[in-house]
C-alpha cells in the first residue's frame, strides 16, 4: 500500500555542509497493518513520517501510494489523497481556538450533518471528551487537546493514519487507551505511529527503529509474535 524506495533528506547549514536528516531508507507498510517508528529525537522518524505522508519532498528517492509514485503528482492530487485518504496527528495539536472541539473535528470533511456529527461525537465519547464537544479548545488541558486532534485524524475514516508522537502529552492510561483503539483499526487502517517510547509499540505488528536518519533495525513484539502462534497451530506447537 505505501512504499518509498532509497530515500535520503539532506539539509544544508549557513556554511553550506550537509546534514542528512534521512539516509538511505527503504520502507513499506502492507494494507491494515500498524508499524511503529521508534527513535529518540533527531533519529529521523518524525521526518520519515513527513516525507512518506507527501508533507515533506525526499532530496532522493521515491514514495509511492497504491502503487503511485507521489513526486509526479501535482499539488491538487496530492492534496486531494491527503484531504479523503490520510489522517495526520501532529506533536503540535493545530486545532483552530475559534471554533468548538465539535466543529474542530469535523472540520477536515468539511460537512456538518447528522451523519458526521454523530460519528464525531460517537469518537469524542470513546475519547472521553464528549462534554467538551461545544467548548473551545484553548479551555483545554494540553492531553485534552491532544485527543481531539486524534479524533479529528479518524472522523473521515482515513485508509492511512500519519502519527507522530501521538500519545506524549497524555498520561499512561490514556497513552493505552489510544494505542487500543489504534489497535482495534488493524487490518483496516494503516496505521504508522512515530515515538521516542517504544512502550507503547506493543501491540504493533512490526517496530523500525531509526538512529542517526537510518533504519537500524526492523522487529517484531513479543505480544504479535504470540498472535501468531496462537493463529498458526504448528507455531504454537513448536
Amino acid at each position: 500500500m505505501l512504499e518509498a524506495r532509497d530515500l535520503s533528506l539532506i539539509y544544508c547549514n549557513e556554511r553550506n555542509d550537509e546534514f542528512y536528516a534521512i539516509h538511505d531508507v527503504n520502507f513499506f507498510a502492507n494494507r491494515g497493518e500498524m508499524i511503529g517508528i521508534v527513535g529518540p529525537s533527531g533519529s529521523g522518524k518524525s521526518s520519515l513520517l513527513y516525507i512518506l505522508s507527501g508533507l515533506k519532498k525526499p532530496t532522493v528517492g521515491t514514495v509511492y501510494y497504491q502503487e503511485h509514485a507521489l513526486e509526479v503528482m501535482s499539488y491538487n492530487e496530492l492534496a486531494e489523497i491527503r484531504r479523503k485518504e490520510y489522517g495526520f496527528i501532529f506533536q503540535r495539536h493545530f486545532l483552530i481556538n475559534y471554533l468548538t472541539v465539535l466543529d474542530n473535528v469535523l472540520s477536515v470533511v468539511n460537512r456538518n450533518d447528522k451523519f458526521w456529527r454523530n460519528t464525531a461525537i460517537n469518537l469524542l465519547e470513546t475519547l472521553g471528551i464528549a462534554d467538551f464537544a461545544n467548548q473551545k479548545p484553548y479551555k483545554m488541558s494540553v492531553g485534552e487537546r491532544q485527543k481531539v486532534a486524534i479524533a479529528r485524524a479518524l472522523v473521515s475514516q482515513p485508509k492511512i493514519i500519519f502519527a507522530d508522537e501521538p500519545t506524549a502529552s497524555l498520561d499512561h492510561s490514556n497513552a493505552r487507551m489510544v494505542m487500543d483503539i489504534f489497535a482495534s483499526l488493524k487490518g483496516e487502517i494503516t496505521i504508522l505511529v512515530a515515538t521516542h517510547d517504544d512502550s507503547i509499540l506493543d501491540q504493533a505488528d512490526r517496530v523500525i527503529h531509526m538512529w542517526d536518519g537510518r533504519i537500524a533495525k526492523s522487529s517484531i513484539p513479543v505480544s504479535a509474535i504470540e498472535n501468531i502462534k496462537q493463529s498458526n497451530p504448528i507455531m504454537h506447537r513448536s
